[in-house]
């Protein structure tokens, strides 16, 4: 069904696939935040995700990068300092979800204090 109670237009097959292609890539707990934190910034290493990104672990922190990096969504630089830094930036491609980061984080803002409001 559609949000209008009716049922889901074949015309929107194509639209509700790209949604799921979507959250496919950004799928389970920790991606968005991730990428929110790097998006933040121009650059971030590992330590600060980690910090950043609460409840995290090292583990988990970098198989997520790990899948960020193949779907083109982050890339790893080194950074040529003594100790050598590894700092991780948004791609080009990925820069394009900053507007749904913000659109996210103002919804999250709303719906905390509808919920406060009961």
């Amino acid at each position: 069904m559609g949000c209008d109670g009716k049922g889901f237009k074949e015309e929107h097959t194509k639209e509700l696939m790209a949604v799921q292609d979507s959250m496919d890539v950004l799928n389970g707990k920790w991606k968005i935040p991730i990428i929110t934190s790097v998006c933040y910034y121009r650059s971030r290493r590992f330590s600060d995700i980690l910090n950043d990104v609460k409840g995290i672990s090292n583990k988990m922190l970098s198989k997520e990068l790990k899948e960020l990096e193949m779907n083109k969504l982050v890339c790893r630089k080194t950074i040529s300092t003594a100790p050598v830094v590894i700092a991780y930036e948004l791609t080009e491609h990925s820069r394009s979800l900053q507007i749904i980061i913000e659109n996210l984080t103002a919804w999250g803002f709303q719906h905390r204090q509808k919920i406060r409001e009961k």
